[in-house]
């Protein structure tokens, strides 16, 4: 029986707690990403950039239309500089840990940028 990763048991809530545990632990995050730039998905009504704790969660996200990315890793440095500022001028949502039957939470860069 493959492992299953521990997140993926749990509800968007806690994914988001557990998520940015370790990231603020580790002091890194994961992004897809493929020619393009990053991958980009659209909740009901918001438009954000989901971002992963581990590079395994990723890539269980990375099948049919995204099957050709890839995840690259950010630290929470470049993330918080580069990224956050971008994101709140284009109006982007930060998407915390999707799995592939869920959602992940959907907070604010800034929101996201305080936790850490």
């Amino acid at each position: 029986m493959p492992n299953i990763h521990p997140l993926l048991e749990k509800s968007a809530a806690q994914r988001l707690d557990a998520s940015l545990a370790i990231i603020k632990a580790e002091q890194r995050l994961f992004i897809l990403k493929d020619e393009h730039g990053c991958v980009m998905l659209t909740t009901d009504e918001e438009d954000g950039v989901p971002i992963w704790p581990e590079s395994e969660l990723a890539l269980l996200w990375a099948t049919e239309d995204w099957a050709h990315c890839e995840a690259m890793e950010l630290t929470t440095q470049e993330f918080l500089t580069k990224w956050v500022p971008g994101m709140t001028q284009d109006e982007l949502m930060v998407i915390v840990c999707p799995v592939p039957a869920e959602e992940g939470e959907v907070i604010t860069p800034e929101d996201f940028a305080e936790y850490l």
